[in-house]
């Protein structure tokens, strides 16, 4: 449903992925072994491939996900092989959640997978308040820098012996100083003053350490930021009763999720922000919680805000400023000034009656475009 804005910009490439997908580990496991990684999750250097256009529009790869996605979006069927392909082939997808329901070993996340085939070592999250919204706090403005294929989602995990289970958690330098590099960038070319680096370096003295470590290592490349650092677990009570003290946040994936999911409940729920995942040679934008929201699918009820904003985030990557801009205002009228709220945000309205808001305000607009005005024919 919320694809129906960009649809009307873009000729799109839609490939979709739902529960037909291949097994991508082998099955020649022992019986003690829990996890390995498979071909889909290791990296693999490429040369740059630029996002693809046919006809002089961009074609972008479409995953509805499981859950609402599908109504925030649209419906298909299609493996996660050729998913990935259509991503590697276009260079840019927008995607709702994947769930990953069965606890069999031999099932591998479909959202890991994906990020690290494609080497999204780095997920966004700007997590800034919309006025009037029902929240906890208002004003908040912080950036959430994720690294997205390292850490606890490793999924290395084994059984050493019955009964005891071992799980790594991998934090490379490369990953690690990459990750760093992209927050204090961010910072530099965003006006941002301070970098704050979550961890739990005083238990994962290794691990966690690293991590640190190499964000100050990164910091002295950028003596005009202020860099600190924060525990995870108190990270989160300060988030809760100051979120206002944070700016800009490096941190690794596990902790990524927690801090990610707080603020955003902070701010009015999972409805409202979005995410973007980059690697070098390809992009992927998604809902910021990453939550499939199975409770309310098929009642018309699902936020779609927070898909909008992704597509938002696709026009603007893929240089359509313009189009993302008026998009967004009209968003931002919908829900703001014209108060057309689904119930999480504490309105009675559906994610139709949204939608339809956003149309009536964008048939009024008329944007450039290289083949004439365009908004003007919704």
């Amino acid at each position: 449903m919320a694809l129906r804005l960009t649809q009307r910009l873009l000729q799109t490439q839609t490939p979709f992925l739902t529960r037909g997908y291949p097994m991508l580990v082998t099955k020649e496991k022992s019986e003690d072994v829990a996890h390995t990684k498979s071909s889909l999750q290791k990296k693999v250097t490429r040369t740059d491939i630029p996002s693809a256009q046919y006809g002089g529009r961009h074609a972008v790869t479409m995953l509805p996900g499981g859950g609402i996605g599908p109504e925030l979006m649209t419906y298909g069927n299609d493996d996660l092989d050729y998913a990935i392909t259509s991503i590697k082939r276009n260079g840019v997808a927008l995607k709702g959640n994947i769930e990953t329901k069965s606890q069999e070993l031999s099932e591998v996340s479909r959202n890991v997978a994906i990020r690290n085939e494609l080497d999204l070592y780095v997920n966004v999250v700007h997590c800034k308040s919309y006025p009037g919204i029902p929240a906890r706090h208002q004003d908040i403005d912080v950036v959430l820098i994720r690294q997205n294929t390292d850490g606890e989602y490793a999924m290395l995990e084994h059984e050493s012996v019955p009964g005891i289970v071992e799980s790594m958690k991998v934090v490379t330098v490369e990953n690690a100083e990459r990750v760093a590099r992209y927050a204090f960038e961010y910072a530099r070319q965003n006006n941002r003053k301070k970098v704050t680096t979550i961890h739990k370096a005083n238990i994962m003295k290794l691990s966690d350490g690293l991590f640190l470590e190499c964000a100050k290592r990164v910091h002295k490349d950028y003596p005009e930021l202020e860099h600190d650092n924060m525990i995870i677990d108190n990270t989160c009570m300060q988030a809760v009763s100051k979120p206002h003290q944070f700016d800009v946040m490096n941190m690794t994936n596990l902790y990524g999720t927690i801090v990610s999911n707080v603020l955003c409940g902070l701010m009015g729920g999972a409805g409202l922000i979005s995410g973007r995942n980059y690697g070098d040679h390809y992009a992927v934008f998604e809902p910021g919680t990453r939550n499939t929201g199975t409770a309310i699918a098929g009642k018309n009820i699902a936020n779609p805000v927070a898909m909008i904003n992704a597509s938002i985030d696709m026009l603007n990557h893929l240089g359509h400023k313009e189009h993302a801009n008026v998009i967004y205002e009209a968003t931002y009228q919908t829900i703001v000034n014209d108060a057309i709220r689904t119930p999480d945000l504490g309105g009675n309205h559906s994610s139709t009656d949204v939608v339809e808001n956003i149309l009536k305000i964008l048939s009024a607009k008329r944007v450039n475009w290289p083949h004439g005005n365009y908004f003007n024919q919704l």
